[in-house]
């Protein structure tokens, strides 16, 4: 999947790079930008928690800005790999959409994950600089990857969408709902609680209502 428009660019060839060392970069980011906030996190402490030097830092990632993009995505993709959006041979629409709604409501639902958004929401400059690289790292691609997989359901006569676009941002936003705004806010209660089942099946149901080809 091509990388989305404003992504950061690749530092570029040179010599080959330790795909260990840059598993560990990006372990060490993910838990300092979750930690202390994007400010607050240096590419010095990022280096020492990875167990580099700050120039292995650079070399892999050219800035902070690109490492924070590319944790952001590899947390994504672990989650919600390329693959997940692929329409499967065989078996009902409703099953796969199941297991994308899961996937998207255990990624949204993780301490690190709900620590990240309040993050981003917790000061204004973080929105200004990071807002754009976060959507292009995690929900853009996301969204992209969905249309696709409705797409192709449209094109085999399984649902009938005429913006599949727009129904991706529509299936994402009711798995959201009020179950990531509780947990955004706190511990409140909301319909479904910690039934993470009721709450996807839920939203398969109304959509499949909706969009399922008659």
């Amino acid at each position: 999947m091509p990388l989305p428009a404003n992504a950061p660019a690749n530092p570029g060839p040179g010599r080959p790079k330790s795909a260990v060392k840059r598993h560990a970069i990006l372990d060490a980011a993910k838990r300092l930008f979750v930690d202390n906030g994007f400010e607050a996190t240096s590419v010095e402490q990022i280096a020492s928690e990875a167990g580099v030097s700050k120039l292995t830092v650079y070399s892999h990632f050219g800035d902070k800005e690109t490492l924070f993009f590319a944790a952001v995505e590899e947390r994504c993709r672990e989650q919600l790999p390329d693959d997940l959006f692929e329409i499967p041979p065989m078996g009902p629409i409703d099953q796969a959409l199941r297991t994308i709604g899961h996937r998207f409501h255990d990624l949204l639902s993780c301490s690190d994950s709900v620590a990240l958004h309040r993050m981003m929401l917790g000061d204004a400059r973080n929105v200004e600089r990071l807002g754009t690289l976060f959507w292009n790292a995690g929900p853009a691609r996301i969204i992209a990857g969905l249309d696709a997989f409705l797409h192709a359901a449209v094109a085999r006569g399984e649902l009938d969408i005429p913006d599949t676009r727009e129904a991706a941002g529509q299936f994402l936003c009711l798995l959201k709902g009020e179950v990531n705004l509780r947990m955004l806010c706190g511990p409140i209660g909301c319909v479904h609680g910690d039934d993470a089942d009721a709450h996807v099946d839920s939203v398969v149901t109304l959509f499949l209502r909706a969009y399922r080809a008659r």
